[in-house]
């Protein structure tokens, strides 16, 4: 090449070899991930930085308010959105859940109406991990997954599946295994959204169209209508370059963040062509009102973990939103997931999961939304009785309107009528989820039961983000306890001595990770960006190719 020449942009693999790396990472798959690269990276990175900007106006006392310059596209009662696409007409029930071969036999076998297929909160992203997820995706769909355990059990797919939504990871996070390299030789860590999206067309677009179905998403942590704007033109870059008609991507929008409750209106109009529906993700959106407002005092403090329900005030403007908007422009509204499970060999604790479950959907049910996620098998039945109970043999409530709910500004923003107190239970619990939960990512588990509940990214987040606002706003407990940095340390020294440990344990890393995260003068956006980049990829990966 003479230096006149322009380079090729293109990916470079930089992770270490993994078990089917060559049939996923092909030649022809990497040109395609590269050229939604080239067309998008500089974008993403605007929306990165376009964030931080806006995190400084509320730290500054700014509060978000319904956008004027976008009020004609609320006004506006005459657009829809393309709504379900085939296979995607009834969403009762939904399971989540990781990619791995037994959770996906699982999940395709649990009796759901549409899986989850999680690249995201409940995946640890070890590059094992992400290329076995996008191999287990490739086999299922072609119906030829099976799995032996390691005490002979094997796991083979049933005659019916559930319909197939994947989840890419968001754009906030780095795919460090593939580097881009653009034209003028600048390198930089691929964008993990655009990898796992990419890969995933790539491979199955057309083999899930030729099924009967089509190529869905599940898009998380968008913050607003440009963020929405940004994956619809991926989308009709992606359809245009493989020959896939145009229209035929079908995305749901988690919306979990606090920016996105007052943008929901202008998301689906952006992503109208290609939107199914919302999903209410409510452990992000307590997250995202924590790590937005963590600096701006009492009013935005918010009680113990456990104390905030989906019935507290600004939880239910929050939903209630969500199905009015979603229902007047044709789209489904998926409700959230109930963080209790069962335990098979605990009667009582199944029993109060079942309980829980159950008042959780039939509210949902009763709220108007259309669907709802579960993360077991063992709660399908209970979730699938309770909306029947509301809409009999009816695949949806799209009729039901809800002109009832008026939700404002200042509805959205009424944490401090949360109720509840902040604990030392409380704190002793933050402490012990959030250490616990990073010990399992780092080992490559990204869904934990811990303390009969499914803790992922998202409810891991809550808690260690509580810790630092805690902290920060001089918050006392119940007890007259001042919560300050010297006495959670004195309760993470005590949580740690009272776990078991095992030789490839990896506590000694969340400790350090809790530290980052909870304890230091910054607050790290995303704890799985400070884990990722600091301990999965450095320590456990590249120990492991060598």
């Amino acid at each position: 090449m003479t230096p006149t020449q322009p380079r090729q942009p293109h990916l470079e693999i930089t992770g270490p070899a993994a078990v089917r790396h060559d049939e996923i990472l092909t030649p022809e798959a990497l040109a395609f991930v590269a050229d939604l690269h080239t067309r998008f990276a500089g974008r993403r990175h605007d929306i990165l930085l376009a964030r931080q900007q806006l995190r400084t106006r509320f730290a500054d006392g700014i509060d978000p308010t319904f956008r004027t310059d976008t009020a004609r596209i609320r006004h506006d009662l005459g657009w829809r959105v393309a709504g379900a696409g085939p296979g995607l007409e009834r969403r009762r029930v939904e399971i989540t859940g990781p990619c791995d071969p037994k959770m996906t036999i699982n999940a395709l076998n649990s009796g759901a109406d549409v899986w989850l297929a999680d690249l995201e909160d409940s995946t640890s992203p070890t590059w094992a991990n992400i290329i076995g997820a996008q191999a287990s995706l490739f086999d299922a769909l072609r119906g030829q997954i099976d799995f032996t355990s390691e005490d002979g059990k094997r796991y083979e797919l049933g005659s019916t599946q559930p319909t197939v939504v994947m989840r890419p990871r968001g754009w906030h996070l780095p795919e460090k295994h593939l580097t881009y390299i653009d034209r003028a030789g600048h390198r930089s860590a691929a964008s993990a959204s655009l990898v796992d999206f990419g890969l995933y067309f790539f491979h199955n677009a057309q083999h899930l169209i030729d099924s009967g179905k089509g190529p869905y998403f599940y898009l998380p942590k968008l913050e607003n209508h440009i963020e929405a704007r940004l994956w619809n033109d991926v989308f009709l870059f992606a359809q245009a370059q493989l020959g896939i008609p145009r229209g035929t991507i079908r995305a749901t929008v988690l919306i979990e963040t606090i920016t996105a409750a007052f943008e929901m209106e202008e998301i689906l109009y952006e992503l109208r062509e290609h939107c199914a529906g919302l999903n209410a993700g409510r452990w992000d959106y307590v997250f995202s009102v924590i790590k937005n407002f963590r600096t701006r005092g009492a009013r935005f403090v918010l009680p113990d973990r456990a104390d905030i329900s989906m019935t507290v005030p600004f939880m239910r403007a929050y939903t209630e939103l969500l199905v009015s908007t979603c229902h007047r422009r044709g789209a489904y509204a998926i409700g959230g997931m109930s963080a209790f499970i069962p335990n098979r060999r605990d009667v009582e604790v199944t029993a109060t999961a079942l309980a829980q479950v159950e008042q959780d959907k039939l509210r949902e049910a009763g709220d108007g939304f259309d669907g709802t996620w579960v993360a077991h098998p063992d709660l399908i039945p209970t979730a699938r009785d309770a909306f029947a109970s509301v809409l009999g043999d009816a695949p949806h409530q799209l009729d039901r309107q809800r002109p009832d709910v008026r939700v404002t500004a200042a509805d959205l923003l009424d944490i401090g009528s949360c109720g509840g107190s902040v604990t030392e239970a409380g704190v002793r619990a933050n402490v012990s989820v959030t250490l616990r939960y990073v010990e399992s990512w780092l080992r490559g588990v990204g869904a934990a039961a811990i303390d009969n509940l499914m803790e992922d990214a998202a409810t891991a987040e809550i808690s260690r983000s509580q810790l630092w606002q805690w902290i920060h706003s001089g918050t006392v407990a119940s007890s007259g306890q001042r919560i300050t940095q010297h006495y959670v340390e004195t309760v993470l020294a005590s949580v740690l001595a009272e776990q078991p440990r095992t030789d490839d344990d990896r506590f000694e890393d969340a400790e350090d990770v809790l530290r980052q995260i909870a304890l230091s003068e910054q607050f790290p956006t995303f704890l799985t960006l400070t884990a990722y980049t600091q301990y999965l990829v450095h320590r456990r990966e590249l120990a492991t190719a060598a």
